[in-house]
């Protein structure tokens, strides 16, 4: 169902889609293309947490104390037993940790200095058919790095996408330049395509920045895929917008995403037969020295921290300030993620903030000064200002999000329980990261990544 008709997005006349929407928040913090030399994270983890719709008890095959290398699966999902969960590293198992109700909450391993893998038999990719890769991939321990839209969700191997969509930007606030993560893994990326590309019935969707940096040659000349140009404001950079102004998804017309790192790590397991899940992660924000770091999947945020905090109280994110989880330092990066933003911790009440003089903060509002400079870069700290109050229709969200959506609308269906409307407004096609901007800029303090999980965890329930 369409709503808004073409006034949000203009097609130019070449292949580069342009969108009016959407906005960027700069933030001091940047991380420079540098590697930060010394940094190594000793523990990692894998969090059931991180995957929906998964059993919140999985089967653990571990227990405390096992050796383990990578690759080696260490629990998989009752409901479907066949989709099973690698280690990222090899090491010894030294925690399993529960949450509410006894449910797992994460799968510690403390590494080896030196990493090594499970062995797997090399596959010849011409010559087998799809059921035999798709066995491949989850006997491997990498099928859970691919996610299904709609409801983001690891996919169920009996199905065949229509499409699969990879962006290889990110436009969030201090996301990492995955042009510069890709440099010297352009083979292991392009390979990781072409495995992609046999899963599908459709094609191979790959999403180019189109804003006028520097884009690697890994993208712009990927082979056996179709290249679609994105110009515009985040969220442009969120494969979720980019699969709505491509193809978009529905109940029955489903798609799958991979990150540019996940594609690597595919590639690699087929040109070296090794799991291989390093990851080049940007520590932005609030730092001495803002940089990338080599690490593994699911390493301790508080490792790749370290001495490199400014003094103060200052707050650990897995992933970015918009939609990413807060964590302290015993604990692990996402599954998915590939940066750990830092900012303060805003712990201080404004006696009239808002009739003040503002010192400069992001917001998308002309009522203070950041909204006539919001090219700047400026520091943040957790502060919301201000309390949550009546869900009042302003028109906020749909200046923000560059999709033939209503999102208020459809927010208030979820909050209502009107799955008939949920479905007529849209909800297959967004997830969290889509609505994050509404959040930040949302006059009616609204949670509106957690509404929007909650109904899409009610259509999923209802099949």
């Amino acid at each position: 169902m369409r709503f808004f008709g073409a006034d949000g997005l203009t097609k130019q006349s070449g292949k580069t889609i342009a969108l009016k929407r959407g906005h960027d928040i700069h933030l001091n913090g940047e991380a420079a293309k540098t590697l930060i030399e010394g940094v190594r994270a000793k523990t990692f983890a894998v969090r059931p947490p991180d995957f929906f719709n998964i059993s919140p008890i999985p089967k653990v095959t571990v227990a405390v104390g096992d050796e383990v290398k990578a690759g080696d699966i260490i629990f998989f999902d009752k409901k479907k037993p066949e989709i099973k969960y690698a280690a990222p590293v090899s090491g010894e198992v030294i925690a399993v940790n529960r949450g509410e109700k006894r449910s797992i909450s994460e799968i510690v391993i403390l590494a080896d200095k030196e990493i090594t893998s499970r062995a797997y038999d090399g596959f010849d990719l011409a010559k087998s058919d799809r059921a035999s890769l798709v066995n491949y991939l989850l006997e491997s321990g990498v099928w859970p790095m691919l996610r299904q839209r709609p409801y983001n969700i690891t996919p169920d191997p009996e199905t065949v996408p229509v499409n699969i969509f990879v962006s290889t930007f990110d436009t969030a606030p201090l996301a990492p330049d995955l042009s510069f993560v890709v440099t010297g893994q352009e083979d292991a990326f392009q390979k990781g395509l072409d495995v992609l590309a046999k899963l599908t019935s459709g094609k191979v969707h790959l999403g180019i920045d189109g804003r006028g940096g520097n884009v690697s040659n890994a993208f712009t000349q990927a082979k056996g895929v179709e290249l679609h140009t994105f110009s515009g404001k985040h969220p442009i950079g969120n494969v979720g917008v980019q699969i709505h102004h491509i193809s978009p998804v529905s109940n029955k017309a489903i798609a799958w995403t991979m990150g540019v790192q996940e594609v690597i790590t595919l590639g690699k397991l087929f040109l070296h037969q090794k799991f291989d899940a390093t990851r080049i992660v940007a520590v932005a924000g609030e730092l001495k020295n803002p940089g990338y770091v080599i690490t593994y999947q699911g390493a301790n945020v508080g490792d790749l921290t370290g001495e490199n905090l400014k003094e103060g109280k200052m707050r650990l994110i897995s992933g970015d300030v918009l939609s990413g989880k807060k964590k302290d330092k015993t604990q692990f990066l996402g599954y998915y993620d590939d940066q750990v933003s830092v900012i303060q911790e805003g712990e201080y009440f404004e006696l009239f903030g808002w009739l003040l003089p503002q010192s400069k903060r992001p917001t998308v509002s002309k009522t203070y000064l950041g909204g006539f400079f919001s090219s700047k870069k400026v520091s943040v700290d957790t502060n919301t200002h201000g309390e949550k109050r009546a869900f009042v229709v302003t028109g906020e969200y749909e200046a923000l999000l560059p999709m033939d959506i209503y999102p208020q609308h459809l927010l208030k269906s979820i909050i209502v329980g009107d799955l008939e409307k949920m479905e007529g407004l849209g909800i297959y096609e967004v997830v969290e990261e889509d609505l994050a901007l509404c959040e930040f800029a949302c006059t009616s303090k609204q949670p509106v990544q957690n509404i929007l999980r909650g109904g899409l965890n009610d259509m999923l329930e209802q099949g």
